[in-house]
């Protein structure tokens, strides 16, 4: 159970000590900081401890935002503060430097406010939510109570709770189509008593049951796949709606929902393909190609994104410039989020056409809109990324080195190689010519050694690419440049190779990958560091697998089914060995308790 300190006696007639009671916090009363710092002492060092004005007037939703966010070392508003295990350390010393003397006169300050400020410059993140027509207050006298009681009675808290439920940043058809109903449903399930967790997993078991609808290959399975694949998407929203609505952030909320939209999607398309193989049509290359094109278009975001995550302000004057003169322009915003097909468009789009037409018009649908939604978007990330001036900090390089995920045969050459800081694009050029060079070769050849030696090629360049930290302007290209290289690969010697069943064996290799991918952008996201060393030589690095799937397919050259048996093999065992690693992680004490606020895409 969480503490909270009350730094002197409750006034009367308030009801603050029955909400904080009612929001899990067991109550001490202080009789100023000295005795807050005794009782704080007395507290495990493992519980969340809050500090508290007793003159506190505000809505229950002001306290709980400030006070039970289990995301934040530290929280405050006006008269309330809270600090995690890892900020008890730096609360104390405030507590102690802010201490009054035996017979000094009591001072009448707000004691969080002033233990907020201190934890401020001792380098601790404060974090200050956005309360909007919510009341936090610390009133000094009866009238200025008053008035904050008033100012209480006004708002309708539960009217509140319902917006801010709902991302400020969405997509047309979930900003129009879900969410103006998906929210009551999120309070329902919260009146309830369910968790978000429990909605995430209804959401993943609906989209599965519409990938087995869809694999039925008939009119009815399709139009049912559509619906559901829509039930799923609205469960998809509610989920973080209601973990929004109730502030239920968790570990193992963070990692089933940065995973199972993928999830989700992808055993859609598989479901699309089973179902169009069993009326004769095999669009397997499709729906990988689907699945490679999502995938690369994901990390070139996250890769974008990491790069400049503590360097807002170094990106192209001129473009930002074009963009804000977009906002003010109120068509352009929805047009602007529409045209890169989010995934609320996506899969509205996915669900109609499945109903209506055929898996091959779905997934060139799909393929076309995507890859003119990614176009446009890379486009406009070059244009900022090309006038940037400021240089790149040491942790965001290190984010790209670790989306990279270079093995041990690219770690061998990085070794051997001067690590010099490099000028200009060579990093991202290198990483294009092994990548090219690879997939050019599996192209016009098919299985042999000939990409064999395309692959080592890539390899060493690979290595080149990564060898100086990835601290130039367009750097954050190589990550999806090494995505591509690696997906394509697949896609391309699968496609070739002589058996009817390689194809779906390269589904299931890429989609294995993918998660350890997806698994290493939420780790990094959550300021947990990338996935451990052991793990990513383990699964050989995106060099190393290019090269050992090259190697398989030129010796199954002739014999298409021992290629298939091989990807299949290889597929089971990078899964199991990411997924019980990544299980290990989101389940275990030191994962970030976050939930992932949704890409548009």
């Amino acid at each position: 159970m969480s503490t909270a300190i009350l730094t002197g006696p409750p006034v009367p007639g308030s009801s603050l000590d029955a909400d904080l009671r009612s929001l899990g916090f067991h109550v001490e009363i202080a009789s100023g900081p000295h005795e807050t710092g005794t009782l704080l002492a007395r507290v495990p060092a493992d519980r969340r401890v809050a500090v508290v004005d007793p003159r506190f007037v505000g809505h229950l939703h002001a306290l709980r935002l400030a006070l039970t966010d289990p995301r934040f070392p530290a929280a405050a508003a006006p008269g309330v503060l809270t600090a995690q295990p890892e900020a008890r350390p730096a609360l104390a010393r405030a507590l102690a430097a802010a201490a009054v003397p035996a017979g000094a006169p009591a001072t009448v300050a707000v004691l969080p406010d002033t233990l907020a400020a201190a934890l401020d410059a001792d380098g601790v993140a404060v974090h200050r939510p956005q309360l909007g027509t919510l009341v936090a207050a610390v009133p000094d006298d009866p009238e200025a109570r008053h008035r904050a009681r008033a100012a209480v009675d006004a708002v309708d808290e539960e009217a509140v709770r319902l917006r801010s439920a709902v991302k400020a940043h969405d997509g047309f058809f979930t900003t129009f189509f879900i969410s103006p109903y998906s929210r009551y449903i999120a309070r329902w399930c919260a009146r309830r008593g369910l968790t978000p967790n429990q909605v995430t997993t209804a959401s993943l078991l609906t989209a599965l049951l519409a990938a087995g609808c869809a694999a039925t290959g008939d009119r009815a399975g399709y139009v049912a796949a559509g619906v559901l694949l829509l039930v799923s998407f609205v469960l998809d929203c509610t989920d973080g709606q209601l973990a929004r609505y109730s502030l239920q952030y968790s570990t193992m909320g963070a990692w089933l929902d940065a995973t199972f939209d993928r999830a989700k999607e992808y055993a859609f398309y598989a479901g699309l393909a089973l179902g169009a193989a069993r009326n004769g049509d095999d669009v397997w290359f499709l729906a990988l190609g689907a699945m490679v094109l999502m995938t690369c278009r994901h990390v070139v975001d996250f890769s974008f994104n990491e790069a400049n995550a503590q360097s807002a302000g170094a990106t192209a004057k001129t473009s930002l410039a074009l963009s804000n003169r977009l906002d003010n322009v109120g068509w352009t915003v929805w047009a602007r989020r529409m045209i890169i097909l989010p995934i609320g468009e996506r899969w509205a789009m996915i669900a109609v056409l499945t109903a209506v037409t055929a898996p091959r018009i779905v997934f060139w649908a799909l393929i076309i809109g995507c890859a003119f939604g990614a176009c446009y978007t890379t486009a406009g990330r070059l244009l900022r990324s090309l006038s940037r001036t400021a240089p790149r900090t040491d942790s965001a390089a290190q984010a790209l080195a670790d989306l990279a995920d270079s093995g041990p045969l690219a770690e061998a050459v990085a070794r051997i190689t001067a690590r010099r800081a490099r000028a200009g694009f060579l990093a991202p050029l290198l990483a294009a010519l092994g990548a090219a060079a690879v997939l050019v070769t599996a192209a016009l050849t098919g299985p042999g050694w000939a990409v064999v030696a395309a692959a080592g090629g890539h390899v060493l360049l690979s290595g080149l690419a990564v060898a100086a930290p990835l601290k130039g302007r367009l750097d954050w290209l190589v990550p999806p440049v090494f995505r591509a290289a690696e997906y394509g690969t697949v896609l391309l010697l699968a496609a070739e190779a002589d058996a009817a069943q390689a194809l779906p064996a390269a589904f299931g290799l890429v989609a294995a990958v993918a998660y350890h991918h997806y698994d290493t952008v939420y780790r990094i996201r959550g300021n947990a560091g990338a996935p451990p060393a052991w793990l990513v030589r383990t699964i050989g690095g995106h060099e190393g697998r290019t090269l050992v799937v090259a190697v398989l397919a030129a010796l199954a050259a002739n014999r298409g089914n021992d290629f298939t048996s091989a990807l299949t093999a290889l597929a089971v065992a990078v899964g199991l060995v990411v997924l019980v690693e990544s299980v290990r992680f989101w389940v275990s004490s030191g994962a970030p308790a976050v939930h992932d606020e949704g890409e548009t895409a």
